[in-house]
């Protein structure tokens, strides 16, 4: 009985970890671009796609994909290299802060309708800092 109860919970982590590796990895494919973007980009050039590079300097935006990135490449590298895995869910709270600024941000130029996004990627950075965090470490 003991022994099905180990194979049953043993199972549930694997496909848990699963699951956590590929909202880690979508994490990391948007946050990637996103950041990319904003640093390779002209301030000019993202103001037509993102009203909020008026209100703010290029070196701000540049910082913005700056963190972005670094965010990226935290929330999979660490795990992947088995080295300092304790900054994946670091960098997962991270990402989380940097979508709450952004919704108030959508919020503030009337553009709620990009909200849900924001919320998503919460939800989806969240879920990596508690899996890794807590029950589902490496």
């Amino acid at each position: 009985m003991w022994k099905r109860i180990i194979t049953i919970l043993e199972r549930k982590c694997k496909y848990m970890n699963i699951a956590l590796w590929i909202v880690a990895g979508l994490l990391a494919a948007v946050y990637l671009a996103a950041g990319s973007v904003k640093l390779l980009k002209p301030k000019e050039d993202l103001a037509e796609q993102m009203k909020w590079t008026k209100d703010v300097s290029a070196r701000t935006v540049h910082a913005i994909g700056l963190v972005e990135v670094a965010g990226a490449l935290g929330v999979v590298l660490p795990g992947a290299l088995r080295v300092a895995v304790a900054l994946v869910p670091v960098a997962a709270v991270g990402l989380a802060l940097v979508q709450v600024g952004a919704a108030k941000t959508n919020l503030r130029h009337h553009e709620a309708n990009h909200v849900p996004i924001n919320i998503v990627l919460i939800a989806m950075a969240v879920f990596v800092a508690w899996g890794r965090f807590g029950p589902h470490p490496f």
